[in-house]
């Protein structure tokens, strides 16, 4: 079992790294990594590249959370699961094949969510609808729902190894959205469909 751990989570990482922003900004004959806000993610594809190629990336990347996740659980139950929810978010935001310069992690981690925890995604999702029409900016959408994880996760009763788990992800996830950050501080953020993001 040990060994299939292993390969269960060092898969899920690989699967993380897929370049799915990449290969449908080629389609789109944009590049992600060099233009709008240079990440490449479903906002930035959005951006530069329009609403078909941002929801093609979107799936691609909840997808990428997804599967890895499922495959974990069905492996060895959902410690595996979770573990492998992680990897594949590492894969995503620190692709190896990429230098280690990924995405932020949002839709892949949202894929994790969805799968493991659907009654906090559901609450997650409302709230990012809800800060979005609000504030108009997805940044600050993606860093309540990262923040809500764990706190929800709590709040349904999950246990303590689950909410530790998806407090460590969501760290990482806000963590990678540090420019952003400084950017809502300096109130230089843009709002969607504009700018860097």
């Amino acid at each position: 079992m040990a060994v299939a751990w292993v390969l269960s989570i060092v898969g899920a990482y690989l699967v993380g790294t897929f370049p799915t922003a990449i290969l449908v900004g080629k389609r789109q004959g944009v590049d992600p990594t060099t233009q709008g806000s240079g990440n490449p993610g479903a906002t930035n594809m959005y951006r530069v590249g329009g609403k078909r190629a941002g929801a093609i990336v979107l799936g691609g990347d909840l997808l990428k959370g997804v599967i890895p996740t499922l495959v974990g659980w069905a492996v060895d139950g959902r410690p595996l699961a979770f573990a492998c929810w992680a990897a594949a978010v590492v894969g995503h935001i620190f692709p190896v094949f990429r230098r280690f310069r990924g995405g932020k992690g949002v839709a892949t981690a949202g894929g994790g969510v969805l799968t493991l925890l659907p009654l906090v995604a559901g609450c997650c999702i409302a709230a990012f609808v809800a800060v979005l029409k609000i504030a108009k900016k997805s940044s600050v959408g993606s860093l309540v729902m990262a923040t809500l994880v764990p706190i929800l996760a709590a709040v349904f009763g999950r246990p303590g190894w689950e909410v530790g788990t998806a407090a460590g992800v969501s760290a990482v996830v806000v963590a990678r959205h540090w420019s952003n950050l400084v950017r809502l501080i300096r109130g230089t953020e843009q709002v969607v469909g504009h700018g860097p993001g």
